[in-house]
């Protein structure tokens, strides 16, 4: 059920697409941290030679 936005429904829907275009892009940016965040720990830790 979509609901009727009237004379404002570019708007809306347009502001509701760059919400969610930027949700995207953050979750992605985090993801890629995340990895490289992971990869750096993992090389340090096998510099010094300890697993967990």
């Amino acid at each position: 059920m979509i609901p009727d936005l009237g004379k404002y429904a570019v708007e809306v829907l347009s502001a509701y697409g760059i919400s969610l275009l930027l949700l995207a892009v953050l979750l992605g940016a985090t993801l890629r941290r995340g990895r490289r965040a992971r990869a750096a720990l993992r090389e340090i830790e096998k510099e010094r030679g300890t697993h967990g």
